[in-house]
Formats: C-alpha cells, sequence, structure tokens
C-alpha cells in the first residue's frame, strides 16, 4: 500500500473536464446536472479557472429572502453561473501528492478537485473514483477478495 503514497495526479487524472462558462444559466445548468449525474462543474472563461458551481450553488437561485417570499422561478431559471459559483476554490496541481488529495476531499466532503496550472488554466480534474481505482491498484493482493461470495457476509478481524 506504500505505492499509494509515491502516486501525484497527473498520471491518475483526467485531463479532459466537463466545465461550465460563467455565462451559463442556471436553468441550463440544472439541466446539465440532470443528464449528466456530476455534482459540480469548473467554471472557466477561456482557459482560466474562475470558479466552480454545485448542485448546491445552483439551489442559491431559488433561495426565500425577506424581499422575495414567493420567488419567480421562471425569472430565476435565467440567473447566470457567475451570480451563484464558489469563486474561492480549492484546487491542486499535477505534481500534488495523491494522499494530499485524498485529505482534501475527505475534510472538505469534496468529490472532485480541479486541477491548474501555474497560470490558473484547468488541467483537468481529479475525482474520488479515480483515488479509489489508485488505491485499489496499490493495494496488497493478500487482501479480500474484489467479488462477494455467493452467499455469506465477510467477517473482518
Amino acid at each position: 500500500m506504500y505505492e499509494f503514497l509515491k502516486e501525484t495526479v497527473l498520471p491518475n487524472m483526467a485531463h479532459r473536464a466537463k466545465t461550465v462558462a460563467p455565462e451559463m444559466t442556471v436553468g441550463d445548468l440544472l439541466r446539465l446536472f440532470k443528464v449528466d449525474g456530476s455534482d459540480a462543474y469548473p467554471v472557466v472563461s477561456g482557459e482560466t479557472l474562475v470558479g466552480i458551481v454545485s448542485k448546491a450553488d445552483a439551489f442559491k437561485a431559488f433561495a426565500l429572502t425577506p424581499d422575495n417570499v414567493v420567488p419567480r422561478y421562471d425569472d430565476k431559471m435565467g440567473t447566470t453561473v457567475a451570480e451563484v459559483m464558489s469563486h474561492e476554490v480549492i484546487t491542486v496541481d499535477t505534481a500534488t501528492n495523491l494522499q494530499r488529495v485524498l485529505h482534501l476531499m475527505v475534510t472538505h466532503h469534496f468529490n472532485s478537485l480541479p486541477v491548474i496550472d501555474g497560470k490558473n488554466r484547468l488541467k483537468g480534474i481529479i475525482t474520488r473514483d479515480d483515488l479509489i481505482e489508485v488505491l485499489v491498484r496499490c493495494a496488497d493482493h493478500a487482501t479480500l477478495p474484489l467479488t462477494p461470495p455467493a452467499v455469506g457476509y465477510y467477517a473482518i478481524l
């Protein structure tokens, strides 16, 4: 399992991250969430990462306020991603150790982290699934089998 400590982001990340533009509407974003199943998207202007938008961020457009007790949902669908996205983004670079990525994901409850270069350009994304793949690959082969038995449960002693 010590091999995991040597692993970095670059060979394990997806080089093509699905992104959205700050000008996209919340209505289009919600449709994209429904079709794609992602929990969040990096927000990119040109090649530069400018934020991240999650499902929770998208819901901000529909929040009740003292001035707006009954929101006009159709109007709110036109809210832009730029209005609801998180501008402060925790990112990693291609040389980041996967143990650090794992720590960030566990600490902040993230499903993925954008990967950027020194000029804040998006280079890819690293996900929980990527980490699972590396952990399984690095695991000692003497661990539990990957396929469950036909009947019964595993007892971990």
